[in-house]
């Protein structure tokens, strides 16, 4: 029976041993994540360690994704993140990108993308940004943008209140902007960005509700349907003054920081860059932590929120199943600590019965001997 209490403390220190061996890596890969999620950089090396682990053509496979729907800038962030990993690519491959990034990036392309971004007032691209800016910054662009959605409003007809409350605290920033010597013109960048991803639907649900609120608030919506009333973009200096009356700038602080950190991220990411953020985020925090995330990663940005989405930004889901795997780790552990020490004891206890027994035979034999000692002189 003791032996048997013994083979089963070491049966139990083989089997613990043998499931922490198994747990201990995804354990340790659940504390991991759980500590960095705070850490949008930190986050996304370790997603991406494993994303590249279940697929090692990932890189390869995403960048002829990119040039086929002519997207040579994620192309070109999928060659960079390639580089910083150390992945080898095919010469061929990266021909192409070369030659595509070289194309998009021509002074008749560029030209032609301005003119529609000026025009038109959207933007995709760092061309077409650049026109949607500079109507912006001459107020032509919000102005527009204003007196279209502001007639909307007034008629009963169904009015974009973000973009008309991003116009409308655009032509505020504009004015600081001319102030300041440009201080404010990335807060103009940013407000643009935002309204142009609105446009082309490639801003967030979460996001676009939250946006939406803060644009009422910065709206005195009567005075607005008045200076839109007499307002038109033939007038521009008149009717910017009329509409800037409308804007509250008490209640624009969200906004500016909103605009602020997507001109972080589209500073180092490019336009579409900014544009991929808006698109997944469904919070200003969301914006924040990209502009944390294009800050650390730079040019790699758009390849890293292209294969992780949202959770390149903050731990989506799964928290309850890293913690499932710490939890069985940390009991296996007290397991294997609890068959060690119960093996410890059975063996001691086994050792010092052994001793005991011995002193007894000795003892007896000591006193059979004295007993026989006065027998035989007897």
């Amino acid at each position: 029976m003791k032996w048997l209490r013994i083979s089963s403390a070491l049966a139990g220190i083989a089997a613990c041993s043998l499931v922490l061996a198994q747990v201990a890596p995804h354990a340790r890969q659940a504390g991991a994540v759980l500590a960095a999620q705070d850490d949008p950089a930190a986050l996304s090396e370790l997603k991406l360690d494993a994303a590249l682990a279940q697929n090692d053509r990932l890189v390869q496979d995403n960048i002829e994704a990119a040039l086929k729907d002519g997207d040579a800038d994620l192309a070109d962030s999928f060659v960079a993140f390639a580089h910083d990993r150390n992945i080898a690519l095919p010469d061929d491959l990266l021909s192409r990108v070369s030659d595509a990034v070289k194309s998009e990036n021509s002074t008749s392309h560029f030209a032609k993308r301005f003119a529609t971004g000026l025009v038109t007032g959207n933007a995709d691209d760092v061309a077409s940004l650049s026109g949607t800016v500079a109507g912006d910054l001459f107020v032509v662009g919000d102005i527009r943008d204003v007196v279209r959605e502001g007639k909307h409003l007034a008629m009963g007809e169904d009015t974009d209140r973000l973009v008309l409350g991003l116009a409308t605290a655009g032509l505020a920033v504009t004015a600081v902007t001319y102030v300041s010597a440009g201080g404010a013109a990335p807060v103009r960048a940013g407000l643009t960005l935002v309204k142009d991803a609105r446009k082309v639907g490639r801003l967030g649900e979460g996001l676009a509700v939250w946006a939406g609120r803060s644009a009422r608030e910065v709206v005195d919506t009567p005075m607005l349907q008045n200076a839109v009333a007499k307002g038109s973009v033939f007038r521009p200096g008149e009717t910017a003054s009329a509409i800037k009356a409308a804007f509250r700038v008490e209640k624009a602080g969200a906004l500016v920081r909103l605009g602020k950190d997507v001109a972080r991220v589209a500073e180092k990411t490019g336009t579409r860059g900014a544009m991929d953020s808006l698109r997944i985020a469904e919070g200003p925090k969301d914006i924040a932590r990209a502009a944390r995330l294009a800050e650390a990663q730079g040019s790699k940005t758009r390849a890293i929120m292209k294969v992780l989405g949202r959770g390149a930004l903050l731990l989506v889901g799964g928290a309850f199943d890293l913690t499932l795997w710490l939890f069985g780790a940390a009991l296996t552990l007290f397991g294997l600590i609890s068959s060690i020490k119960a093996t410890t004891e059975r063996l001691t206890q086994a050792w010092c019965d052994r001793k005991r027994a011995r002193r007894l035979r000795r003892a007896q034999i000591a006193a059979e001997a004295a007993l026989a000692g006065p027998a035989a002189t007897a």
